[in-house]
């Protein structure tokens, strides 16, 4: 249950009525908000005077839900929206890696060359095995801010643990929680602790039930600017890398209220898929894309099969520009 507090309502007497329905209390720019458990279903009578409002919602997908609101929420990336009553789809591309200035540098003329405004690197490197590369940590995210500061672009790189997320909160514009960290609840309730965008990787073993309520973790705190990534589930297949599961998009478009970002280079695994599997999405009427491109792929030093070369996503990058007319759309 969602309950809004009438603006009069003191702190005092909110924190009370939270604790009374052993709920969560949320500040908001325009309300208080206490969120209980979808289990519950009323308050105390004597509280009656405070309330304005209340939403009865059938699971714990509760403020990420459409019955509560029926519109996609707005987020703002500096001078960049998604969702809300924009047209947006955001193309966001990089190497999975920054791997030196040289190579960031030669992507950010990328960026720059097609009108893109939106730039991902990892410099906290989450991999499989101990001794593969594990990103250039906090010298990584200095040089991302350079790049900023000096092109103009917004940057996303991904927390790995809850070690480093002030970091990441300090020289990225977007936060980004990885496949493997959805479950991390220090992770997830640091960042709702604070209003920069944060994009939500779904788990690769985790169902829709589980993505939509990590991302209840961060808006309890308070933090409402939530993207949803469909990064690819894994599956009895064995020929991608992961399967992307866009029938749960189609579930995520009609029952939540938050934008979605597809990442179709992770699904993929291997970047011969990769610009078909692009298209297919935007042809959803999505809000956004994870892509990723590296100006020499053979020599990158983390994900090098599923990254495009500048060519080939200069190639994709212009097919994609007619599909999104053909949704309304307007790559950004």
């Amino acid at each position: 249950m969602i309950i809004h507090l009438k603006e009069k309502t003191n702190k005092d007497d909110a924190h009370k009525l939270a604790e009374q329905v052993q709920g969560k209390l949320i500040y908001n720019q325009k309300n208080k908000i206490i969120v209980t458990s979808s289990k519950k279903n009323d308050y105390p009578e004597s509280f009656k005077d405070y309330i304005d409002e209340t939403f009865n919602l059938e699971s714990d997908i509760q403020l990420a839900s459409r019955d509560y609101k029926r519109n996609t929420r707005s987020v703002k990336i500096n001078n960049v929206e998604i969702g809300g009553q924009s047209d947006n789809t955001l193309m966001i591309t990089g190497p999975c890696s920054i791997e030196s200035r040289e190579q960031i540098t030669n992507c950010a003329n990328l960026l720059k060359k097609l009108g893109l405004t939106t730039l991902r690197a990892g410099c906290f490197k989450p991999r499989t095995s101990p001794y593969s590369f594990q990103g250039l940590g906090l010298e990584g995210l200095k040089m991302l801010s350079d790049i900023r500061d000096e092109y103009g672009f917004n940057i996303i790189s991904e927390v790995k643990d809850a070690s480093h997320v002030d970091d990441v909160i300090k020289y990225t514009d977007i936060i980004q929680i990885g496949a493997k960290a959805m479950y991390d609840h220090g992770i997830l309730r640091e960042t709702g602790k604070q209003n920069k965008p944060v994009l939500l990787k779904r788990g690769f073993g985790s169902n829709l039930q589980e993505f939509v309520q990590a991302a209840e973790f961060i808006m309890s705190e308070g933090n409402e600017n939530v993207i949803l990534c469909e990064r690819g589930i894994r599956t009895f297949e064995t020929k991608t890398r992961f399967t992307l599961d866009l029938c749960g998009v189609s579930y995520l478009k009609e029952y939540t209220n938050l934008p979605i970002i597809l990442d179709t280079s992770h699904a993929m695994g291997y970047s011969y898929g990769v610009p078909d599997l692009t298209r297919a999405c935007v042809a959803m009427g999505i809000d956004g894309l994870l892509i990723e491109s590296h100006p020499n792929p053979k020599l990158a030093m983390s994900d090098a099969s599923q990254q495009l070369n500048f060519d080939e996503f200069e190639k994709m990058h212009s097919s994609l520009i007619p599909i999104c007319k053909s949704v309304n759309k307007n790559l950004i």
